[in-house]
């Protein structure tokens, strides 16, 4: 624990979407509910906001109906309602780091509240033009985090404060020495994920898959649903609307791998990294941060299309297990994380983490360094 002196008094803002922790769905909500616990088991004065529901020690200033509006019309005046309620519950108070994680807008109502000297902000989704854009005009008075090197490098010209990993929760027990031959996939059911291609995979092998996720209400989600997903469903193909707590768990644990032929650079994949430190292996496509996740023959296999999936598929005995999760639980953890926000909080920055000792993926990952510009 750090000494008192040592301990400084932190303000985050979580999104207003879902509670610290979530039910289910809620990848920012999780991270942030594991930075401070993390932070406050080290003595850290923390005083987090977010949505209604969430566990004591959070100031709830979002109501639980709005996680309905995530995505729609409505969706920026519940953002703007709970950002002010937040700046208003912190006039007069006095921190040594503001830490937002509550989307793009939060940045500019962070700058402006004089609540810290130093503001962090991580940067959650995918850094396109019009994003990037934006982070330019804000660069020089917040400390930019990006979670990949991946996100990172597709915006070269961001300075940035550095790149922290996401965490996950790490199981209390051991990887169980038993499991099922099944694949699963835990992600929203839109074609970025590539669900169509899991079933692919999972009848070339002779595998029983699950899917795990809700369909997006886009009309694109619910059409690929119906047309790609459905037609597939029964005694082969498993199909899970959401799954949280011990089902999630028990599914994730026995699964032979989890497989995710994502179609999209996604920034980072919590759902990824969730199996691994359970012990269960990763089967990617080499897409987005996949390449800086996955060690091949340690945590899983990445591959170049569906041919190099059930290729991999056929090589899941060669993983162990419980090197996998030892390895996963290291890199992925809360303590870990929340060492690299500290220094970030403290010094401005983190240096980049040194890469799985792979060649099969150092090259990539070193041309992603490459690109991405640090303070």
């Amino acid at each position: 624990m750090s000494g008192a002196k040592d301990a400084l008094r932190i303000a985050i803002v979580a999104p207003p979407w879902y509670p610290l922790p979530p039910s289910g769905y809620g990848g920012t909500e999780l991270v942030v509910h594991l930075l401070q616990n993390e932070l406050r088991r080290m003595g850290h004065d923390v005083t987090t906001f977010g949505a209604a529901g969430s566990t004591p020690g959070v100031t709830t200033l979002a109501d639980t109906s709005w996680s309905r509006d995530l995505g729609g019309p409505d969706e920026r005046a519940r953002q703007a309602t709970y950002l002010a309620r937040v700046y208003g519950a912190l006039q007069g108070e006095r921190f040594d780091v503001l830490h937002d994680h509550s989307g793009y807008e939060g940045v500019v109502v962070a700058l402006s509240s004089g609540v810290a000297p130093v503001v962090v902000h991580t940067i959650h989704g995918e850094l396109l033009e019009p994003m990037t854009s934006f982070y330019r005009e804000v660069m020089d008075g917040v400390r930019l985090c990006a979670i990949s090197l991946s996100q990172a490098a597709s915006a070269p010209t961001l300075k940035l404060a550095g790149i922290v990993h996401n965490a996950v929760e790490v199981p209390a027990v051991p990887p169980s020495g038993n499991h099922e031959r099944y694949l699963i996939e835990v992600a929203r059911i839109i074609p970025d994920k590539g669900q169509h291609l899991a079933i692919e995979v999972a009848r070339r092998t002779g595998r029983k898959l699950i899917l795990a996720g809700k369909v997006e209400r886009s009309g694109e989600g619910e059409r690929y649903f119906e047309d790609q997903v459905e037609p597939h469903l029964g005694p082969t193909v498993e199909y899970y609307p959401n799954v949280a707590g011990q089902q999630k768990t028990r599914l994730i644990s026995r699964a032979a791998a989890g497989i995710f032929p994502l179609q999209w650079a996604e920034p980072f994949g919590l759902a990824m990294v969730e199996c691994m430190v359970a012990g269960t292996p990763v089967l990617a496509l080499r897409f987005g941060s996949t390449p800086e996740l996955i060690e091949p023959g340690v945590t899983g296999f990445l591959a170049e299309d569906v041919d190099g999936l059930v290729a991999a598929a056929g090589r899941l005995d060669e993983i162990d297990r419980v090197r996998c999760a030892e390895v996963a639980r290291e890199r992925f953890g809360p303590h870990h994380m929340a060492e690299r926000y500290l220094s970030v909080y403290r010094r401005g920055t983190v240096e980049l983490e040194p890469f799985p000792a792979n060649g099969s993926t150092s090259d990539e990952l070193v041309s992603l360094q490459q690109a991405v510009p640090t303070r």
